[in-house]
């Protein structure tokens, strides 16, 4: 599967395999830290960036991205504080922006496969 990958400017400190989110500035993006942070993908450079600096940025197709809990194959994404992956489950009748979904399950810490594919998902009454 091909994928498309842009070159943004980093907001401030962004490690490898991390969901980033746009800002409001054209071109930047920073460390995506909520699953309200309209996320943009996932950061593909192994050194992490600074501020100011250059990287590239997983928009769609696949990708390892770092987790940070348990989340079950085809479980699609979001972010926690850190910009790692978690699974999405929003409450009924909340948003979450979403950065794509698992292909393999993966605990805390750990580095899985995903396709990246942005969307919304909306939690439904139990």
């Amino acid at each position: 599967m091909t994928r498309i990958v842009k070159t943004f400017v980093a907001a401030g400190a962004i490690g490898h395999r991390r969901l980033v989110a746009f800002t409001a500035n054209d071109g930047e993006v920073a460390l995506a830290t909520s699953p309200d942070d309209p996320i943009a993908g996932v950061v593909d450079i192994p050194s992490g960036a600074t501020a100011g600096q250059r990287i590239d940025v997983v928009l769609f197709g696949p990708a390892e991205v770092v987790c940070g809990g348990d989340i079950m194959p085809g479980d699609p994404i979001t972010a926690d504080a850190n910009g790692a992956a978690i699974a999405a489950a929003p409450a009924e009748g909340v948003n979450a922006a979403t950065a794509g979904y698992l292909l393999t399950g993966a605990e805390s810490g750990d580095f899985a496969r995903a396709i990246v594919q942005r969307g919304t998902l909306t939690g439904a009454a139990a």
